[in-house]
This record gives C-alpha cells, structure tokens and sequence, in this order.
C-alpha cells in the first residue's frame, strides 16, 4: 500500500491548529451563551454539544454545530415542544441569524460567525431505556464515540473524505448511504480506514455487526431488531452501540453499498487521491447518448413544491418509480428514471425503448363458458378463442405521451402524495431538455451519475 497517498489526503482534510482554535472557541462561546439563556430563562436544561465537532471527527472546513438542549425526563412531550422551540430562539437571538426547522419536533437553525448552528430540544438520557424520540441518542452515540474511539479520529477522517468522493455519504432517504456515526462505529470496530475497506466483502457475508454485544447481552430485544432487518433485506445490520432497538445501517441501500465495495476493491489494487477528490465529471451531449443507444427519453417538468428536501426528493422518486411501472404494464419498457430539481422547476427523466406502439393491443378474456365469458363476448367487437380462453383486440393511444396523460388524468400511475397536481400539470418533452438540464440528462443516460464502471 501507497502510504503516501494517505498521507496526501489528511493533510487536506485534518484540520489545522488555527482552525482547531476556532472550533474550540466557538463552541465555547455557545455553551457559555447556550447556559446564560437557559438561566435567565430558569430552565432546568443541560446543554451537550453532539455530532462531528463534539467527537472530533470532522472534516477541514466543516463547521457545522449542533447544540442539544436536554431537558428533564419527566418533561411532557408537548412542553418538550414548546419550551425546547422557545430557549432555542431566545439562544438564537443572541446569534446572527435564525430560522425555525422541522423534524420529530421543531427546532431552531440558526447561523453565528459564518457557521451553522442547530439547536435541537431532546430529552437528557442516560440509556436507550430513557430515549422517547429520535434524536435523543445522539447524546449517547457522542458519549460512546469519544469512549471507544482511542486516537483513531484521522482513521474515521479518511474513511468519511472517501465515501464523500464516491458518492456514497449520508443517511438521507434521498442518498442512502453511510451516515457519520456509521463510519465512525466501522472504524472503531476494525481498526483503520484500510482495515474497514479490506473488509468490504466480509461485512457484507457476516451481514451483522454487534460492537457491544447485545446478542448476548440482550439477545430478546436484539434478535427482534435482527429478524425485523433480515426481512426488510437490509445489506447491513449494524446493531446500535447505544441501543440494541436499532440498526444503524437502515437507510443504507444495496446500490450504495454496491459502489462502496467496488471502490475499496479499487482502492486497495491502485490507491490514488482521486477517490477521495474525485474529477468533475466531463460534459457530453446527451443527443449523442441516444443516438448511440437508439433510446428516447421522456422528461416531465412541473413546478417545484415548497417542500424541504427530505419531504421532495422521496416523492420524487415514488414518482418516478410509479410512471416506470405504469409504462412498463402498458408495454413501454423504461431502461431507467432520474429526478430532482433545477430553481423553481422539478423534473422526471424516463429513458425509454420505444415512444410508439401498435394502435391495438391484445386483451387476454375469460373462459368461454362463464357468466363472464358471455359479458366478455357482449362487449367486445373482435373476439376469439385460444383453446377455452377468450381474447379481443383493444384499442390504445399509440404515442406515449398520450399514454402519460391518461395514466395521469385515471390516476393509475402512483404518485407522492404532495406531487400528484403539479405532475398532472407538467410539460413533457421527448428527446429533448432546456439547456439547464442538458448536463443532467447527459449524466443520467450515460450512466455517470450512478454509474460504477463508465
């Protein structure tokens, strides 16, 4: 192994002393400003600095800081609600600038000396026991990293840059990937950064990771927790460290995963830097993509929901995935989809085979000698038998954007929820795109934007 490479790397991506002493300071600062409002407020509320900065496992550059406010067990949810929003903007105040956020329960993100700050109410536990919403571990998952990390936190560094730079970054229901706490758990468990990449393939065939042992420790609540992943056919099951309840590995796909094991195969043959800072991908012509391939592509663009993230881009999805299968029944075969959005626009790509078909199609009917049979003949116009079954031609709209407008107009293809209206109302396009999607269209027909080998 090239340890050069490695040492290139965390000279980019461990902080300096200077920054160090800018965290540190602001941290300070908020916890001094966080306790002062606390009392002037006569909250008995324990503020913990959680996440990256707090394990000491960020990046160069990445500041961002979140500030629990713990309050008392006994606290009821609505007053948790109400009190934990009312001290994080008498916090914020004292800040630069504020806005109230969504999640379980409101919380209040706000910026100060140009970096991001949240302040998130929870509840001051001690152990997965004492935890009654999601964001109630954190206190703990920080508590056990800074137990168990022992000096590995340039391992965890590296580990996190690399999974940035293929791609594979990130819990959210829009990416699915490698969550921080993920990394920083696989690192602890294994030693290194090489050591986690080395075991790309064994993590995937032991399927189950239990740093603390709640197999034996609470093998009840932990075999639950192991059955329930199984079925849902997780490719990893990470039992919490903190909590035998949770898989930290849940949000994790099987397609980020894939590009994960692809590229710490690829790693570890030819370590290089540019899994770690990879290039831009370079622009092409999507036209010549689909004269290469001699597919079409169907884009619908529709006005955007005011709808953060985590709400649009699953819906999005859904959408998208809807449209393939409604396509796909009525004989379109869609080799992939792409969504997202561009300004105030959203969009759906459907790369497809063909964006005609026959004026006819074949209706399979009954057996002849049925109740429903004798309907099935009453109805139809050209009808015939294949042994005792019945079948009659049916006819279609032939081009597939009117197949899309039915689809829509007969609410048979699924749709998110928030999304159904705008669809409805977007403008299709077929083999072409504004130019403000042009690199998007090219990097989702050939392949590069989800692609493990282009």
């Amino acid at each position: 192994m090239d340890i050069s490479v490695i040492e290139n790397v965390l000279k980019k991506i461990r902080p300096t002393e200077e920054e160090r002493a800018f965290v540190n300071g602001l941290m300070m600062e908020l916890g001094e400003i966080a306790e002062e409002t606390v009392e002037e407020l006569g909250l008995e509320v324990k503020p913990y600095f959680v996440g990256s900065l707090a394990k000491d496992t960020y990046l160069a550059g990445d500041h961002d800081v979140d500030l629990f406010l713990a309050f008392p067990l006994e606290t009821p949810p609505e007053e948790l609600r109400e009190k934990g929003l009312e001290l994080g903007k008498a916090i914020a105040e004292k800040l630069d600038s504020h806005e109230v956020a969504y999640a379980e329960h409101p919380y209040v993100r706000a910026s100060y000396k140009g970096v991001s700050v949240d302040l998130v109410p929870c509840y001051n536990v001690n152990s997965w026991r004492d935890v009654k919403t999601a964001v109630d571990r954190s206190i703990l998952h920080t508590r056990w990293v800074n137990e168990s990390i022992k000096g590995k936190n340039d391992e965890v560094r590296l580990l996190k840059r690399f999974l940035k730079g293929i791609n594979t970054y990130g819990s959210e229901i829009y990416v699915r990937g490698f969550s921080g706490y993920l990394a920083e758990i696989l690192v602890i468990k294994y030693g290194s950064f090489l050591d986690v990449l080395k075991k790309a393939d064994f993590m995937l065939r032991q399927k189950i990771i239990d740093p603390e042992n709640w197999l034996r420790k609470e093998p009840e609540i932990a075999m639950r927790t192991v059955k329930r992943e199984v079925e849902l056919d997780r490719p990893l099951i990470v039992l919490d460290p903190v909590d035998p309840r949770r898989n930290v590995a849940a949000n994790l796909s099987w397609e980020r995963y894939g590009v994960f094991y692809f590229n710490a195969m690829e790693f570890l043959e030819e370590p290089s830097t540019k899994f770690f800072f990879p290039e831009k991908a370079e622009a092409g012509d999507y036209l010549d993509e689909l004269r290469r391939k001699g597919t079409h592509l169907v884009t619908l663009i529709f006005g955007k929901p005011d709808l953060i993230d985590d709400l649009l881009l699953p819906q999005l999805e859904k959408s998208a995935r809807g449209l393939e299968r409604a396509l796909e029944r009525e004989g379109f075969g869609v080799l992939g989809w792409n969504c997202g959005y561009s300004g105030d626009k959203a969009f759906i790509m459907l790369e497809v085979e063909r964006v005609e078909r026959p004026a006819v199609k074949i209706h399979p009917g009954p057996e002849f000698f049925t109740e429903r049979g004798r309907d099935f003949y009453r109805k139809n116009e050209r009808v015939w038998l294949r042994g005792k079954m019945l079948y009659a031609e049916k006819r279609v709209k032939e081009n597939i954007l009117d197949v899309i407008s039915e689809l829509l107009e007969k609410n048979q293809a699924s749709l998110g929820k928030n999304l159904r209206e705008a669809v409805k109302d977007a403008d299709f396009l077929v083999d072409y795109v504004p130019s403000e999607l042009e690199g998007e269209a090219y990097l989702f027909l050939s392949r590069k934007k989800e692609g493990l080998k282009v």
